[in-house]
């Protein structure tokens, strides 16, 4: 009686192996380009640290990413207009994001990578021509790289990563 149970046990510890990981994904779908990543694992890493990371941003009356501005992005746009920001964060923010405290550096390369193997995914789309940068896209970026020049570097990045919500919260609409 135990020998039959042995197999059950391990197809079910397998399974089980297999589920979690993949639990969260969500696939995204951006113009003709589809990508998956685990959002819910990024917003959860980045709640538990926003209040430290926004406590740090001191210049309240200039926003780099504006909700509103993102939710007015086309569908078609949306994929290009991704792929900047996220090489935006990827090549200046978190590179130049100061802090002596270890679990926000974590939480932050966490997020980094997360980023990474999304812009990868862009990449691919981009190659494949299902990520085509349109005049708008390219013009909402470079309204978000000017908002984002406006500031010394350390106070931009520093607002960049208090704003990391608001990307995170289009990225979930988008789905």
């Amino acid at each position: 009686m135990k020998s039959s149970c042995l197999p059950l046990c391990l197809f079910l510890a397998v399974f089980s192996l297999f589920w979690t990981p993949s639990a969260g994904l969500k696939t995204f779908h951006l113009g003709s380009c589809m990508i998956t990543t685990n959002l819910q694992e990024m917003q959860n890493g980045f709640s538990q640290i926003r209040d430290t990371v926004q406590a740090k941003d001191e210049i309240m009356d200039l926003r780099i990413l504006k909700t509103e501005f993102l939710q007015d992005t086309k569908p078609a746009d949306q994929c290009c207009l991704l792929r900047h920001i996220l090489r935006l964060y990827l090549g200046t923010v978190f590179k130049n994001y100061q802090t002596p405290d270890h679990h926000i550096l974590r939480k932050l390369s966490s997020l980094a990578n997360s980023f990474l193997t999304i812009k990868k995914d862009l990449r691919l789309c981009h190659a494949h021509m299902t990520c085509p940068c349109g005049e708008e896209a390219l013009e909402k970026f470079n309204q978000i790289l000017s908002h984002f020049k406006e500031l010394k570097l350390q106070e931009a990045v520093v607002k960049a990563v208090g704003e990391l919500d608001i990307l995170l919260q289009w990225m979930e609409e988008m789905r």
